[in-house]
């Protein structure tokens, strides 16, 4: 039987100034990439830095979580962009993160897009291909995270060259039609029961399902999974998901050791 392997990620470096979010020093050593906020809807240079020195402390795999200019709103919030607007949005925050992370003498593993976008590129497909052609016009090496088994995944997809690692949710309730539950619905959108998360991303991962808000069982193919960084109990979930994940036989690398080259 081929080995399985799997990715854990999490949305790191979300605090900003005197405001803190996330347990970012307990989630660290349990993960195996750091989606790194960069300055817009969270981080500031400072906490950059010092992210990016945790990853590399504990061998985590560092990429840019570029968000929407949009600190009020934590960059959940829409926002009317073209297609350029968004590839200069990501492409001055991936900059930024890709020198502090060869000031630690890292390089980048990653690109994932934060909060609301990826509900703006299921809506606007032009969004959701520009997103991938920064990423190229950048560093053809650079992976791009995507949702699994949406319109974007399968947009990015199509651009000539592209690394895409599909992404799915420990701590998120789906819907039928697989995207995430809104958040306006509280706690009935989050999965905050680590045995829960644990099992929901064991399954995703080993079986290739996942059980909706309604209960119906869809499809669903990931090559990564990500618990929030400012979830509730995050620090507690994502030590349940790497355990059930090991249990169950998989090996958790980041993406760099073993996803396929484009």
């Amino acid at each position: 039987m081929a080995t399985k392997y799997i990715d854990i990620n999490c949305d790191m470096g979300e605090s900003y100034g005197r405001w803190t979010l996330g347990a970012d020093d307990e989630i660290m050593p349990h993960i195996t990439s750091a989606n790194v906020a960069c300055g817009f809807h969270g981080g500031d240079p400072h906490v950059m830095r010092k992210t990016v020195e945790n990853a590399v402390k504990h061998g985590v795999a560092i990429g840019a979580h570029p968000g929407l200019p949009d600190l009020m709103g934590f960059g959940r919030r829409r926002m009317d962009v073209s297609p350029q607007e968004l590839k200069d949005i990501h492409l001055y925050q991936t900059g930024a993160l890709t020198a502090f992370a060869a000031a630690a003498g890292a390089k980048l593993q990653h690109v994932k897009p934060h909060g609301i976008q990826y509900h703006m590129f299921e809506e606007n497909l032009a969004l959701a291909r520009a997103t991938a052609e920064q990423v190229m016009e950048l560093d053809r090496s650079l992976i791009l995270m995507t949702m699994a088994m949406t319109k974007y995944d399968a947009e990015a997809r199509k651009v000539a060259g592209i690394r895409v690692a599909a992404e799915g949710f420990a701590d998120r309730v789906y819907a039928d039609d697989a995207q995430l539950v809104s958040r306006k619905l509280g706690k009935d959108a989050l999965v905050s029961d680590p045995a829960r998360a644990a099992e929901q991303a064991v399954r995703m991962v080993m079986e290739g399902k996942v059980r909706t808000i309604t209960g119906k069982v869809i499809d669903v193919k990931v090559e990564t999974v990500c618990i929030h960084g400012d979830s509730p109990g995050a620090e507690k979930i994502v030590v349940a998901v790497r355990e059930g994940l090991v249990k169950a036989g998989c090996q958790v690398k980041p993406l760099r050791e073993w996803l396929p080259k484009a």
